[in-house]
């Protein structure tokens, strides 16, 4: 009579069982049982394969995410921004005003020497060689670059101001003085900036930490009547040759 095998005829965990007699080859038995080991101590429980089929697998979802960049987003405006050292705001609003750094304060200096070449004692800057200078270099500074400064009359209306035909607006008005943390009961007069960036306006006071949103044209309307209404301000229009000398930066309608 023919013995039955060990393990039969049917499928152990996965593995179809070969049909191995007693006494046949004990390495080939050996070679499935191990096989059949392997696959137990692999098998997962139901709990786990429910919880598989419910959440792809996260290499699948890296490698979809290689293989398919995410959509671009677009990214805020960039609005150039200086901030305050020594005394070169004038500098800074010419460069916040162009939004870029064109002026430093080696040039702002040769433009003082080209205004006094003959003076000891420059009138346009300060004596310690810090900065502070005055509005005929940020004029000069402007018109070396074929732009215009055209100062703001006080006594015009706010609303004759043509603000699409201005390029920004650079203002000189009273501001406190601080010795690092400390305040001191003294103001200086400062430079300030005003700029249009991509429909926003912005005040670009280099003693501001970040560029201040001041919105749309009624928002820059309403910031230059509150600033003269504190009667030491004054306002320059940078606008163009050509808005210069057509005189368009003037609503008069």
């Amino acid at each position: 009579m023919r013995k039955r095998s060990v393990l039969g005829s049917r499928e152990a965990d996965g593995v179809r069982a070969r049909r191995v007699p007693y006494g046949g080859d004990r390495r080939e038995h050996w070679l499935l049982t191990r096989e059949v080991f392997s696959c137990q101590a692999t098998r997962r429980d139901p709990v786990t394969q429910r919880r598989e089929r419910r959440s792809p697998p996260l290499l699948a979802g890296a490698e979809e995410g290689m293989s398919q960049a995410p959509e671009a987003r677009p990214s805020p405006p960039s609005v150039y921004h200086e901030r305050q050292r020594l005394e070169l705001c004038a500098v800074h609003a010419l460069n916040n005003v162009l939004q870029q750094r064109l002026f430093s304060q080696e040039a702002a200096d040769e433009i003082c020497k080209r205004l006094a070449p003959d003076s000891r004692l420059n009138p346009h800057r300060s004596l310690l060689g810090t900065g502070n200078y005055d509005v005929n270099v940020i004029m000069a500074a402007l018109q070396g670059l074929g732009l215009a400064a055209v100062w703001w009359d006080r006594r015009r209306p706010l609303c004759q101001l043509a603000l699409p035909k201005v390029l920004g607006l650079i203002l000189n008005l009273p501001s406190p003085v601080s010795l690092g943390l400390l305040s001191l009961p003294l103001r200086r007069r400062h430079w300030v900036a005003l700029r249009q960036v991509n429909g926003v306006y912005y005040n670009l006071d280099s003693k501001l930490r970040a560029p201040e949103v001041l919105g749309d044209e009624d928002g820059v309307r309403a910031f230059l009547a509150a600033a003269l209404a504190q009667g030491l301000c004054e306002v320059l229009l940078v606008v163009t040759k050509e808005v210069e000398e057509a005189g368009c930066w003037l609503n008069t309608s």
